[in-house]
């Protein structure tokens, strides 16, 4: 097979560089990269370059007619964000997106935290180890098919389904969007906001609807906060936005706990403002043993652990230069988008 080059479009440093080169299969492809994040750097490399494996470059018309043996663009992520996908079609590039295992793992938590307060878990677990059904007066009785004891706690009232609810989702990038596909699967319907709207394209084929955040608070019956800590994030959750939920809502956060006022949120929970919460993540980590979070009843809470068990990041990436590997022996792609 004749020499294929790979040109890695944003490594942050020269250690990132090497952690990719040793993951890259050596006997079929050969790994370059920009010296800096300089669009020039960038730029000088592109005629050379088979294959473009991106994270957060955008690949622009421009750049694919400059890179003239241009074969495959692979990003790194779940969504085509930042390809331009016409223009890759009319010059015969190929196009492959790459789930991310780290954000899927966080989106299986955030799944989990929703569909446990939708059925109470916590409680109901509790309930049950502790034998509470005897301050109702019931009795154990033994089980049948048609004999049995249904809901022998009464909790029916403190249960729901989520099919038809709305998940609303702050932060709709990897995560939010692994998240969205996990939630259309038991029949919720989806909003979402951020900063930058996503395409109308992105939209239909995602299944999802944009909405001002404030009308998602309102609107949404589980609020998952998937956005990064910037200045711009910090406190968005807030009194005023937790006066806006619905007093059956939810929220769940697996992003940073520092986009919470952790004191709001403290009150909303224990006046009733709104229905529960299940948190990952908190402003400090360990969450310390004596904060009134601890005390709610309505709270979920884990010890940050979305992002699963570790090593996702070789994962990824391994799978990411198999593909290309594929691509460049056979034509074969998976993930393939264009």
């Amino acid at each position: 097979m004749p020499p294929f080059t790979v040109l890695f479009a944003d490594p942050k440093g020269q250690a990132d560089f090497e952690w990719i080169t040793r993951l890259a299969p050596a006997q079929s492809l050969t790994l370059v990269a920009p010296e800096d994040a300089s669009p020039a750097a960038l730029a000088a490399l592109l005629p050379a370059a088979d294959a473009i494996v991106t994270q957060n470059v955008a690949i622009t018309g421009e750049m694919i007619a400059a890179a003239s043996r241009l074969k495959l663009i692979q990003r790194y992520g779940t969504r085509p964000d930042g390809i331009d996908l016409a223009a890759a079609r009319a010059a015969g590039v190929a196009v492959a997106t790459m789930p991310l295992h780290g954000c899927i793992a966080v989106a299986e938590l955030a799944m989990t935290l929703l569909l446990a307060l939708s059925k109470n878990l916590v409680r109901a677990h509790d309930a049950t180890v502790t034998g509470a059904y005897r301050a109702l007066g019931v009795e154990p009785i033994l089980t049948e098919q048609r004999r049995h004891k249904f809901q022998w706690m009464n909790m029916q009232s403190q249960m729901r389904e989520v099919t038809g609810h709305t998940l609303g989702i702050i932060g709709f990038g990897e995560i939010g969007t692994e998240t969205a596909r996990r939630a259309r699967a038991f029949g919720m319907k989806v909003i979402y906001n951020k900063r930058t709207r996503l395409p109308a394209s992105v939209e239909l084929a995602e299944e999802v609807t944009y909405a001002e955040k404030d009308d998602l608070l309102q609107a949404a019956d589980f609020v998952l906060l998937s956005s990064p800590l910037t200045p711009e994030t910090e406190k968005m959750i807030g009194a005023r936005e937790l006066a806006l939920m619905k007093p059956s809502a939810f929220l769940v956060n697996i992003s940073r706990g520092g986009v919470i006022d952790e004191a709001a949120l403290v009150d909303a929970l224990q006046n009733g403002q709104i229905a529960g919460a299940g948190l990952d993540v908190f402003l400090y980590e360990p969450i310390p043993f004596d904060h009134p979070l601890l005390q709610c009843d309505n709270v979920i809470l884990t010890p940050h652990i979305g992002g699963g068990t570790g090593g996702a990041r070789d994962r990824q990436m391994s799978e990411v230069f198999a593909n290309v590997a594929r691509f460049a022996a056979d034509g074969s792609l998976a993930h393939r988008v264009a």
